[in-house]
């Protein structure tokens, strides 16, 4: 990935930490929750299709920016806390090479494909 996009995530990522520090949660809670978003991969329990969707739901940046906007429309400071999450844990899975799932293999993503046998 070239070196603007990941300063490009590492700008999103500070932009979850700043909108959370606005929030009325103990710091703690961020790294806390951080990686929940990562139940979406459960669904490649069933299969890959399944799986892809399901990831995708929770690593769509588009959904955690819906989920902050309602929290700001509703004042409800835990779906603003979800967005934050859910915006902040996108932006890290891709500032390391995780991006969104096609349908034939958890390894196939946006960015390319991830794993080891890529490495070399």
């Amino acid at each position: 990935m070239k070196l603007s996009l990941k300063l490009e995530e590492l700008a999103q990522f500070g932009l979850a930490i700043y909108l959370f520090s606005l929030l009325d949660f103990a710091w703690w809670w961020f790294p806390a929750l951080l990686l929940t978003p990562d139940v979406g991969m459960l669904g490649y329990i069933a299969n890959a299709r399944i799986g892809a969707l399901t990831y995708n739901l929770f690593h769509h940046k588009g959904v955690a920016i819906a989920v902050y906007m309602f929290g700001v429309i509703f004042q409800n400071q835990e779906l603003l806390l979800a967005g934050c999450i859910l915006f902040g844990h996108s932006a890290m899975d891709r500032l390391m090479g995780y991006g969104l799932k096609y349908p034939d293999s958890f390894q196939n993503t946006h960015l390319g494909r991830v794993g080891k046998q890529n490495k070399a």
